[in-house]
């Protein structure tokens, strides 16, 4: 008997990665690169290959090899960690431009919300578990039946 296609190898559309590792450590980069590939897995796609820049530069060979290869028929875009990994503002907007203009999709593992991070509120004297009894929403009951 066939195994259902739900339990089979598929390939999904292409993308490459791309990580600007500027002074990082390896075990940062292990990391990082183990994020697009869980990521992908997670959505369904081929992670055809990663381009990694080391020093950012507008036109780096990393971000080079990147555009070229968006252009091969079949590509479907870029995941990158976050959008910083584009490199600089100034840098980072006109390379989203150029990425934008082959039609490929730009992929962000952690999208970043701009503004301020939002306000935690801090334990009161009574410790943590007063304050999770004190505040927020009663848990709903189940109705008797």
């Amino acid at each position: 008997m066939e195994p259902f296609t739900e339990h089979r190898r598929v390939s999904g559309p292409n993308v490459y990665g791309f990580l600007r590792l500027v002074n990082v450590s390896p075990a940062r980069e292990a990391a990082l690169k183990e994020s697009l590939a869980e990521y992908c897995r997670q959505h369904e796609l081929t992670l055809s290959g990663l381009f990694t820049e080391r020093v950012t530069t507008a036109d780096s060979a990393a971000f080079t090899g990147l555009m070229d290869v968006l252009e091969v028929p079949g590509t479907y875009g870029v995941v990158l960690p976050s959008a910083s990994h584009l490199g600089p503002r100034a840098i980072a907007a006109g390379r989203g431009k150029r990425i934008a203009a082959t039609g490929a999709r730009l992929l962000l593992v952690r999208k970043e919300t701009p503004g301020p991070a939002p306000h935690r509120r801090r334990p009161s004297p009574g410790g943590y578990q007063a304050w999770q009894r004190g505040h927020g929403p009663a848990p709903a009951l189940e109705a008797e039946s």
